[in-house]
């Protein structure tokens, strides 16, 4: 069974008129259908205003469907006595980690959630200074949260959803407000987490070279999805992408260039190393 699964869902955020009646009213998603498994590493492009956001938010019922379905690990989203152990199975972590903190220690923020759901100390304890080691963030646990770079914030609001032992994590462009250390420093974390303890992670993104490290993308425009397969098959459409005003890795898109002079060369690189690899193998080729 899928540990997140989305069937026909609809959702205007103008709740008092349905736009597949009355076309002015925009729907935000219309007739989406993902399905993620349990360990999946996902990734979801968009444009502003494709609805990316919108289905995450989905997940752990900050929203609910217009219409259709969103079940999380079995549960409907739309009832409410769902509500709480959705949102202990489905953890979410938003682009401005200054949102998200809510006090001054480090340990204090990580212990919060926990605390909420009435967390025997002891057991706090451990989860604090389980979450802190996992973001590799354990020697700051005393340290004030206000002095912290981007990227340490971002890895504590990481910690402080996982104190709370989610199965799913969400992540709402977590790295569009972070410079480029502090961007790696959370995708290496975050990467972590999905190979070492088989955590599902949705990774919603604008950023092309974080999408094609995970095992999935999906692209969304105007509220549907569009194309949905592995990084190489998703980024070979350039063409694609273009037409809904998104890029592609930059050794894609000279693959892609390459391939336009008549080149037989690969058209799902992703990676410098990719690029390295089938650029001496076509050169090897081209000199025999």
């Amino acid at each position: 069974m899928a540990i997140i699964d989305a069937v026909n869902l609809f959702f205007s955020y103008d709740e008092q008129e349905d736009s597949r009646i009355m076309p002015e009213f925009k729907a935000a998603l219309d007739c989406v259908n993902i399905s993620v498994s349990k360990g999946e590493f996902v990734a979801v492009l968009g444009h502003n205003g494709s609805g990316k956001s919108t289905f995450a938010k989905h997940i752990n019922a900050i929203l609910t469907p217009t219409g259709g379905s969103m079940t999380v690990e079995g549960m409907d989203t739309r009832d409410e006595k769902n509500l709480i152990p959705i949102r202990r199975k489905a953890g979410m972590v938003f682009q401005n980690p200054d949102n998200q903190l809510v006090a001054s220690l480090v340990e204090d923020d990580v212990a919060f959630a926990p605390e909420n759901l009435g967390v025997e100390p002891k057991e706090i304890r451990r989860r604090v200074d389980e979450a802190l080691e996992t973001v590799g963030m354990s020697e700051y646990k005393r340290h004030e949260v206000h002095r912290l770079s981007g990227g340490q914030k971002q890895r504590v609001a990481i910690a402080g959803v996982l104190a709370m032992q989610p199965d799913i994590l969400i992540l709402d462009e977590p790295t569009a407000m972070l410079d480029p250390r502090g961007r790696a420093e959370v995708m290496d974390t975050v990467a972590r987490l999905n190979r070492e303890k088989n955590m599902t992670v949705v990774l919603i993104t604008h950023y092309m070279e974080e999408a094609a490290a995970c095992g999935r993308v999906i692209v969304m425009n105007d509220g549907r999805v569009i194309a949905d397969g592995a990084p190489g098959e998703i980024f070979s459409q350039v063409e694609l992408l273009r037409s809904v005003g998104l890029e592609v890795p930059q050794v894609t898109q000279i693959a892609y260039e390459i391939r336009k002079e008549g080149i037989d060369f690969p058209a799902d690189v992703l990676t410098v190393e990719d690029f390295t690899d089938a650029f001496i193998k076509c050169a090897g080729g081209a000199g025999k």
